[in-house]
């Protein structure tokens, strides 16, 4: 996320992800063995460009998304099923300590001759409500509203080795057209997590992941719904080369819930970057 990238530089992904959870609802929705299964194509660019004397990116997700939940509703086995557009993701950050904006050869005689270096970043992730969306649904692939994450970031290098620790909170607007034509608000939801990454050779690099949030009750109609989320999540990544602008990377992510309401997921994620 607070990678050191050239200026002036495009670069593009697109993933695929399987995901299956067990999905824990509020009691009072008579929602119970809720199971997910989901699949997901996405696509991501990232522009970088120098502001304020500062390295710093834009970066678009876009993904499409194919959903199927099975369970009980009211004690009666029943299904349901989405297909469509999940919602847009936009995020800007700078790197306001360390990573100098530079470009091409430059960059290339920096990045050979940092040893161990720390980047400190800002970013500010917009979640746009232009995902598949049924007010008159309770399950669907978008959230129907704006959602603000504000970020702040630190990456160490030492020889081989990279630590990342990033801290951000999800600021929701107001859903006034939530299930059934409710009104839906929700608290701060707080993120933590880190990663550590060992390089095995220019591009080829194995990395542990872990996080957790805490927060982000909801209210209905201003009654508070006492459904704290609360989870704890995992990953497992490895990435390889393909050519000198491209490469592979495959990652297992886990997750757990510590309350009563939430989910425990297990993802399956391929995708492949390239840069021009």
């Amino acid at each position: 996320m607070w990678n050191h990238l050239p200026v002036d530089a495009n670069f593009g992904g697109i993933a695929f992800a399987h995901t299956e959870a067990d999905i824990y609802f509020d009691p009072t929705l008579r929602l119970e063995n809720v199971e997910l299964t989901q699949d997901t194509w996405a696509a991501k660019y990232i522009r970088t460009f120098e502001a304020l004397g500062k390295s710093a990116r834009l970066d678009i997700t876009q993904a499409y998304q194919r959903a199927k939940w099975t369970g009980l509703v009211n004690g009666v086995p029943a299904s349901t099923s989405r297909v469509g557009w999940s919602d847009t993701l936009v995020r800007v950050a700078m790197n306001v300590y360390g990573a100098p904006p530079l470009r091409g050869q430059e960059f290339a005689r920096y990045r050979a001759t940092a040893g161990r270096e720390t980047i400190v970043g800002v970013g500010l992730v917009l979640r746009l409500p232009t995902g598949g969306y049924e007010e008159d649904k309770l399950l669907n692939l978008g959230e129907n509203r704006f959602v603000f994450r504000p970020q702040l970031g630190v990456i160490h290098s030492r020889g081989n080795w990279t630590t990342e620790l990033t801290g951000e909170v999800a600021l929701h607007a107001e859903n006034d057209d939530f299930f059934n034509g409710n009104s839906l608000e929700q608290e701060p939801l707080y993120f933590v997590h880190g990663h550590l990454i060992y390089s095995l050779g220019p591009g080829q690099w194995a990395g542990i992941s872990l996080g957790y949030n805490h927060g982000g009750e909801s209210r209905i109609n201003g009654v508070d719904q006492d459904d704290v989320r609360q989870n704890v999540g995992w990953k497992l990544s490895y990435a390889h080369p393909v050519t000198p602008v491209s490469g592979l990377k495959v990652s297992y992510v886990g997750s757990r819930t510590e309350e009563t309401t939430g989910f425990d997921a297990e993802t399956l994620v391929v995708d492949l970057s390239f840069a021009w």
